[in-house]
């Protein structure tokens, strides 16, 4: 029975060691580079690249953002995310941003930290080997708050960044999205929950549902139907502003899936495969997605 028992577990681990190396999870390091410094803090870029990767050519890029409620920092959150679009041939970025709960600092700081970041890559796509007019911005929950306001949010730049490089993406991917943070929205109570005293803005000024144009980016959505801190009808009311606006709005919902499902088990590697073909739809990839191989 102990025979049998070591014998299961060695095969349990095994596959455990297939499945990541199918992604090159171990295969791939990132380069960490600083993109901002603000009030002595330093923000970084962890920039994953494909493994032959040729400074020659100019390569599709994705930036994420991750989640934790404006308050905690989780940089390897879109880690595995991150190596497999490496291994199809883009480059993946997860960007720093000022986070409460080290940097005791509000949402409409974080807000400010994620349109840096882009503008960085962007005007920085030259020697980073990328297409500026193909930068895909992803996030979870917060995170894809931060990439929604970059994508609708006209203000909070940088004073000291040249304002004439766009920080606004060209495709958005979303995970689990807080998308509004006004009053008697979800968001709203985690915001007053960051700022405390300190408010001195609107927070209808970062809400994104609030702020939909035409001028929004192309969007997938993929969340739970059963978030109870995004819930569905938000999800729908989003999609059907952006639709008013002839914008692409694509919606993915997990049954019975709760808030940070994406990471687990099958949802990950169908949330992958999701946006492995949103992608490929939209001119970011070539070839059939390799996450179910």
């Amino acid at each position: 029975m102990i025979c049998r028992r070591l014998f299961l577990i060695f095969i349990f681990s095994l596959s455990i060691s297939f499945t990541f190396a199918e992604i090159n999870i171990s295969e791939i390091n990132p380069q960490i580079i600083l993109y901002k410094s603000i009030d002595n803090i330093d923000l970084n870029l962890h920039v994953y690249r494909p493994e032959k990767f040729n400074s020659s050519k100019i390569y599709k890029c994705i930036v994420f953002f991750h989640g934790g409620a404006w308050k905690n920092q989780y940089i390897k959150q879109f880690e595995k995310q991150s190596v497999y679009f490496a291994s199809r041939g883009m480059i993946a970025i997860i960007a720093e941003y000022r986070v409460t709960s080290i940097h005791n600092s509000t949402p409409f700081q974080s807000v400010e930290d994620a349109k840096s970041a882009i503008r960085y890559i962007r005007s920085n796509s030259k020697s980073l080997s990328l297409d500026p007019e193909k930068i895909a911005v992803s996030g979870g929950s917060a995170g894809g708050h931060l990439a929604a306001a970059s994508a609708n949010i006209s203000n909070y730049d940088n004073i000291n960044e040249n304002l004439k490089i766009s920080s606004k993406p060209n495709l958005l991917i979303l995970f689990n999205p807080i998308l509004d943070t006004t009053p008697g929205a979800w968001g709203y109570g985690s915001f007053l929950r960051r700022v405390g005293n300190k408010i001195t803005d609107n927070p209808y000024e970062i809400s994104p549902i609030h702020h939909i144009s035409n001028n929004t980016p192309p969007t997938i959505i993929l969340t739970g139907t059963n978030d109870n801190l995004v819930p569905v009808i938000k999800i729908n009311e989003y999609k059907e502003i952006m639709i008013s606006n002839n914008v692409r709005c694509d919606v993915v919902f997990y049954k019975d899936a709760e808030h940070g499902f994406f990471n687990k088990g099958e949802d990950f590697v169908d949330t992958v495969y999701q946006l492995d073909l949103f992608l490929k739809s939209n001119g970011y990839l070539t070839g059939d997605p390799t996450i179910k191989d």
